[in-house]
């Protein structure tokens, strides 16, 4: 396992440094800088070797050629212009080599176990015998089995990694690039690089730019200009458009890609009659679209003008016994408002409800569902995130499920199991927090809803748009197709919470209620006019002030939420700061991708696992990190999921959070810093949305201008979708 790490330099004045690499100091994945440990030939002290490396493990037998520099801080040191490394053939090494946590399911202790049995021939019994690794005490034929896939899987992301790395290209996604295109991946790269930005999670079209460039393919190449045009609809659907009018994505493109804008027109009709983009107007205005949420936003239309036309599952209900009898039942006296949407529900084959907090939409929704269960209706109930579907089970009584879970994830092609020729097996699919499913993802639900079934879709539109493509619950409500229930009447006994009247006051684009209350309360004004003051209230706040005073535990009941993520108030700053505050990292710890995790971390995972079971925006704690495995455990909801050290890119800490990551979650309390450096993202259903997260506290850290901003501040950005005309037969 020989790796040249770089094309070798003229050495004929330089030094040649050859010895086992003790300890690997630092490895940044991302460029390949290293700070080696190494027990060099004729040097009776370790060695500090400075260099860049795409793979580097302790055990292993490096040559170096460079010089010798003295830095003032870390004092003297071998720096590397070229670094070539090879597997260890001394037992010292290989008992190193095994014990770094490289091959997954192999600690130190293990290596010593492994090393002792086999001696230097265990890289040869791993790999063509691995069987008799049951020999060894505690390896049994599953253990076994998976020493051998993460060796031979280990070898192949070596050959990537040096690929990549020899191409000036960051190392952290060769596992995933493996995995993407295991063997093939070499010839793939070189193929067509840019099909890595199309097929791979993380590598961006920069990225696969960068190794196209390396491999001389010409800035003015029609592959690349092609693959531009899927990039600037791509950034354009990170702002939720579904798509972007001609003249803006032609000279977005053309300055995303450095090129005349006539190359991009060139491109864009190639691309155009090969289908991978759509264009139609919307309005008036020509747009373009990638083909794949064009075609969803289409069929999101078409399933629910057939779902509406279609006749009732359900046999006629006698409303004027239907009401008395659900208020005798639940014990509720249904006011006017609330009668009228049960009317209309049972009336209707799809039907919608909007509004914010307060204004009685489960007592709506609990009555439906009694009323319907009470003739044996078969009823199905989802929302987006493991959070809002536990709250909505827990308020209703009836099982509800995340839409993933709901369609049965296949974790083999992350498509679902259930869809048009395998559809739900329900009379009534109610779907809740709707404002958050995206284009692609309700797609996909209204394929598996049966064409007997009726749909009830339930969602608060003043709330933040999905982060996903589309505006689906505004496009529906807008297009007039569908009865709508629109809920703004705030029942007495939410009014006495002033969350719940701030937040109505912040919808009416009047300032919240910032007066220190007299006696307990559950929302708070806290001043602080720069980020300094800021983050030293905010952490008082979740260490002691919270707590003591509420009762509530700083890491499980505290959630601070932030505008943004960036700057020293944003979420990856706070994020630093909370960790240290509490629970700072001990022995048992593994640093990854920028960030430390230890077990009691609060931690989010950022991206779909279908294979984890574990979705974007899910909150888990960190209970063990395995050095001997290479493993860390958590826990989501009460479920263990296990991650590959490689595999910690899915998780962040998440004492601090983005508030359009909190959307369908409850917290007991939510303190939210607001500051006019957050001055871009100050929008009025951002603030709405992060308050409207609270349950028992929300405090607001920061200054009266940049709330009264978000206030006034309702004009959000223009999202580019034609789902509205498709569902009002304009398209």
């Amino acid at each position: 396992m020989i790796a040249d790490r770089d094309s070798r330099p003229d050495s004929s004045n330089q030094e040649v440094l050859a010895g086992l690499i003790e300890r690997v100091t630092f490895h940044n994945t991302e460029n390949g800088f290293c700070v080696l440990r190494v027990k060099a030939r004729g040097h009776r002290d370790l060695i500090t070797v400075v260099g860049h490396a795409a793979t580097i493990s302790a055990g292993e037998w490096v040559t170096a050629v460079g010089d010798w520099v003295n830095d003032r801080t870390y004092g003297q040191q071998f720096k590397t212009r070229f670094l070539r490394t090879s597997a260890p053939t001394t037992t010292e090494g290989i008992e190193k080599y095994l014990g770094s946590g490289m091959i997954r399911g192999i600690g130190p202790v293990y290596a010593k176990k492994l090393v002792k049995a086999f001696g230097a021939k265990v890289f040869d019994v791993i790999e063509a015998e691995f069987d008799r690794l049951r020999e060894v005490a505690g390896i049994g034929p599953i253990r076994a089995k998976r020493i051998a896939e993460a060796w031979s899987e280990q070898k192949i992301v070596r050959e990537i990694m040096v690929f990549l790395h020899s191409h000036g290209v960051g190392t952290a996604r060769a596992v995933r690039i493996f995995k993407t295109y295991g063997a093939d991946a070499v010839q793939v790269m070189t193929d067509n690089p840019y099909r890595l930005a199309r097929d791979i999670r993380g590598i961006g079209f920069k990225t696969a730019d960068a190794i196209a460039m390396k491999l001389g393919i010409e800035k003015t190449a029609i592959i690349r200009v092609r693959a531009g045009i899927s990039y600037a609809l791509a950034e354009a659907m990170d702002e939720g458009h579904c798509g972007l009018p001609s003249e803006e994505l032609i000279p977005l493109a053309a300055t995303l890609l450095e090129v005349p804008a006539e190359l991009v027109r060139t491109a864009l009709d190639l691309e155009l009659a090969e289908g991978t983009v759509v264009a139609d107007a919307v309005a008036d205005t020509t747009c373009i679209f990638l083909t794949g949420l064009y075609q969803a936003e289409r069929v999101i239309a078409e399933r629910i003008r057939c779902l509406a036309n279609g006749g009732l599952p359900w046999p006629s209900i006698d409303l004027e016994k239907a009401l008395p009898w659900i208020e005798q039942k639940t014990r509720l006296s249904l006011a006017e408002s609330q009668a009228a949407a049960i009317r209309q529900a049972l009336l209707a084959k799809v039907f919608v409800i909007s509004g914010g907090p307060g204004v009685g939409k489960t007592t709506i929704i609990n009555s439906i569902l009694t009323i319907l269960a009470a003739k044996g209706m078969g009823l199905s109930l989802c929302a987006p995130t493991g959070r809002a579907a536990k709250r909505m089970t827990e308020a209703t009584g009836f099982e509800a499920k995340t839409i993933h879970r709901l369609l049965e994830v296949d974790p083999k092609t992350g498509g679902f199991r259930r869809g048009s020729d395998n559809p739900i097996d329900c009379d009534l699919l109610v779907v809740d927090e709707t404002s958050m499913v995206d284009v692609m993802l309700m797609q996909a639900l209204l394929r598996a809803v049966p064409d007997r079934a009726a749909l009830l879709i339930v969602g608060d539109i003043d709330q933040l748009p999905s982060v996903g493509p589309g505006q689906v619950l505004a496009d529906i409500i807008a297009s007039g197709t569908v009865p709508v229930a629109r809920l703004t009447e705030v029942f007495r006994q939410a009014a006495e919470s002033r969350i719940i009247t701030n937040a109505h006051r912040i919808n009416r684009g009047a300032m919240p209620e910032m007066t220190k209350p007299d006696g307990e309360s559950d929302f708070y004004f806290v001043p602080a006019d720069d980020p300094e003051t800021a983050v030293a209230r905010i952490i008082a706040l979740v260490t002691m002030r919270i707590p003591q005073r509420f009762g509530l535990d700083p890491v499980r009941d505290i959630q601070v939420l932030c505008p943004m993520n960036r700057g020293g108030i944003g979420a990856r700053s706070l994020n630093i700061e909370l960790q240290g505050a509490l629970n700072p990292a001990g022995e048992r710890k593994v640093e990854r991708f920028g960030w430390t995790f230890a077990p009691g971390d609060k931690v989010m995972q950022i991206e779909n696992d279908y294979e984890k079971e574990v979705y974007n925006g899910d909150i888990g704690y960190i209970d063990n990190v395995d050095a001997d495995t290479g493993e860390l455990t958590g826990s989501f909801d009460g479920r263990v999921v296990t991650y590959g050290f490689g595999e910690l890119d899915t998780l962040v800490p998440a004492y601090a959070a983005t508030i359009h990551k909190s959307q369908g979650s409850e917290y007991p309390a939510v303190v939210i810093p607001i500051l006019t450096q957050h001055y871009a993202m100050l929008q009025r259903n951002l603030l709405y949305t992060g308050v409207t997260r609270g349950k028992q506290l929300v405090v607001l850290v920061g200054q009266k201008k940049a709330i009264a901003i978000a206030v006034r501040n309702v004009v959000g950005r223009r999202r580019w979708s034609k789902l509205k005309e498709w569902l009002a037969g304009r398209g």
